[in-house]
């Protein structure tokens, strides 16, 4: 990966993996970055190629290259890269030699399994992460109950939950009794499961299928891909097909 020096300290952590720009800038922020053994907690700071970056006594290193991976966490995963209170980490099924320097793109809960992205490229990932974006994201759910066609289209209207802003699906299609296919584009915290519980649904299954034009297709549980070019272009020109 070429890094033209100086470079502002928050893209050179993202670019070592320690997540977006934005991200970055709240670790900067809160007094976890020293450069130097100086703690920083300026925006705008820059720091040249000689520079020892160190985020809680973690050396900050850009990779050699840029990665960006597709994988089919299963369930049971958690996408955070560490949490005392868990084992499993769907970061630790991708095997390439810079993995520690991965971090995952939007969100996929323990319980929800399916396509996630990961990559080390902080400024790609805050770009595709943007509400103005409004990339797509399928998801196959599978609940106890029958499905009823009209709560799904309540929630094309926008069903109130916990917050002033509504909760919205973008499309949807009933597969059977218990099945359905839900298309979104915003990326809010547990947003389907809280859906579907308004309308009283225990969901059994929560798959996501597709981001953008990046499909799952036959990738196996807990396998990864690279993304090919010809997908990051047609996702960063916000193409959902």
């Amino acid at each position: 990966m070429k890094i033209d020096y100086p470079i502002r300290l928050n893209s050179y952590l993202a670019k070592s993996g320690f997540g977006s720009r934005r991200f970055c800038d709240d670790l900067i922020a809160s007094g976890h970055v020293t450069v130097n053994m100086r703690k920083i907690t300026e925006m705008g700071f820059k720091v040249d190629e000689q520079d020892v970056v160190m985020v809680d006594k973690v050396l900050a290193e850009p990779a050699d290259r840029v990665y960006y991976i597709a994988l089919n966490k299963p369930r049971g995963y958690v996408c955070t890269n560490y949490d005392p209170n868990e084992r499993l980490y769907a970061r630790d099924l991708i095997t390439i030699a810079d993995s520690n320097l991965l971090f995952h793109v939007g969100r996929l809960d323990k319980d929800s399994s399916g396509l996630i992205l990961y990559t080390n490229d902080g400024q790609v990932a805050q770009q595709i992460s943007h509400p103005s974006m409004q990339i797509e994201k399928e998801y196959a759910i599978m609940t106890k109950e029958p499905l009823l066609r009209s709560d799904l289209e309540e929630a094309l209207r926008g069903v109130y939950i916990d917050s002033p802003k509504p909760y919205v699906i973008k499309r949807f299609e009933i597969k059977s009794k218990r099945w359905a296919s839900i298309i979104l584009t915003e990326g809010r915290n547990r947003e389907l499961r809280k859906i579907f519980s308004y309308f009283g649904y225990t969901i059994e299954r929560l798959v996501r299928i597709r981001i953008g034009p990046i499909k799952i297709g036959t990738l196996g549980e807990g396998k990864y891909r690279i993304v090919t070019k010809a997908e990051m272009q047609a996702l960063l020109e916000g193409k959902n097909e």
